[in-house]
């Protein structure tokens, strides 16, 4: 597969895209795999931190490397277009019952981010979010009641 220069990068596209945050044991590896796999490079890098962008098929791929057993999910997410969508999924996932932390405006992983959190029943941690902005260093505000944080 030929690979690309550093993608765009790429805002949400408007029907959103789906996000898998993944832990793993070598930073570098993984990079270089998911580079090889997708065909493109990661927007952003930083110190076990690497945040992939990919147009086809829409993912936002999430690298933390020391933030959890390699190999695991850390998250899932849903990455819309505007902080008002953030809100009307927030809106629908209350009014069917689901518990969430409320849509709050947070430094989380590297990005200022309108968001909102959800629990499976099996424990995987979803981020329903809108990314506003880059930040310079890896923020981790508790957006939850659980204590669970933003992306560990």
């Amino acid at each position: 597969m030929t690979t690309t220069d550093l993608a765009p990068d790429l805002e949400a596209p408007a029907t959103g895209r789906l996000q898998l945050a993944l832990n793993v044991d070598d930073l570098d590896s993984a990079v270089d795999f998911y580079t090889r796999m997708f065909g493109v490079g990661p927007v952003k890098v930083k110190p076990g931190y690497a945040n992939f962008a990919i147009a086809s098929p829409p993912l936002k791929l999430v690298l933390f490397s020391g933030a959890g057993e390699p190999g695991t999910l850390n998250h899932l997410g849903v990455e819309v277009a505007t902080a008002a969508l953030v809100s009307a999924a927030e809106a629908r996932l209350t009014a069917d019952g689901l518990e969430t932390t409320g849509v709050v405006e947070n430094g989380c992983c590297f990005a200022a981010k309108t968001e909102t959190w959800l629990e499976a029943p099996d424990g995987q941690r979803w981020e329903w979010y809108v990314k506003e902005g880059d930040l310079a260093g890896f923020a981790s505000d508790d957006a939850s009641e659980t204590g669970a944080g933003c992306c560990t």
